[in-house]
């Protein structure tokens, strides 16, 4: 799952991007609102976390041009901004969530899994086969046995595992997962599928992850004997 952060404070959002990539998810983080419109109109995101107070566009503002353009993407609002008419202001413009600092990191896991469940199919667990990607845990497995999944692995497997018989391919995994103003060359991905396909075979899991030529990759079942 891929987030837009825009947070001024530098220290603050250099340890919130740790957080999320703690658990799994893949941050862009940005500095000022402009920087945030210009980043949401270009990538792929499943949330963004604004701050109010920012140069150039205040978040509020942001949000009311995400919202005007038609998009639904949910927005979590993190700022110290306390006062109810804050709060109200924020929500009434289209937030789903508002968060006062400080905060408690789990807080703020806690509300983006809220406000990106229905994205998430309502549920922690994704099953293809005999095989099981379990989102709380980062943990894949089938009947035979489990292994953990480093961080560009769960993502890439919740990417294949989310949109089953879907051909996903490279230009979306770079930009789901390495992000909008990434520098890493493309075959990584080959190399994250060679990790992937080499820990199916060792939980013994029926499904296989499929190379269409100049297309990209997809998930199938092997029918085994």
């Amino acid at each position: 799952m891929r987030i837009l952060l825009a947070e001024d404070e530098k220290a603050l959002s250099k340890a919130l991007v740790k957080i999320f990539e703690n658990s799994n998810y893949s941050i862009d983080a940005v500095f000022d609102g402009q920087d945030a419109l210009d980043y949401l109109e270009a990538g792929n995101y499943d949330a963004a976390v604004l701050d109010i107070m920012m140069p150039k566009v205040d978040g509020i503002e942001v949000l009311r041009r995400i919202r005007e353009s038609g998009s639904d993407l949910p927005v979590l609002m993190l700022t110290a901004k306390s006062e109810v008419d804050d709060k109200v202001r924020g929500l009434d413009t289209g937030a789903n969530y508002y968060l006062t600092k400080p905060f408690d990191a789990k807080e703020l896991l806690a509300a983006v899994r809220a406000i990106t469940r229905p994205a998430a199919e309502s549920g922690s667990k994704l099953s293809l086969g005999n095989l099981t990607l379990d989102r709380a845990n980062f943990e894949l497995s089938t009947p035979s046995g489990a292994i953990k999944l480093a961080n560009k692995e769960f993502q890439m497997m919740e990417l294949l595992m989310a949109r089953p018989g879907n051909i996903i391919s490279v230009d979306i995994f770079m930009d789901h997962i390495w992000g909008y103003d990434s520098d890493t060359e493309s075959n990584v991905v080959w190399v994250y599928i060679s990790y992937l396909r080499k820990k199916l075979a060792s939980i013994g899991s029926d499904i296989r992850i499929k190379a269409m030529r100049n297309a990209g990759y997809s998930l199938e079942k092997e029918e085994r004997k």
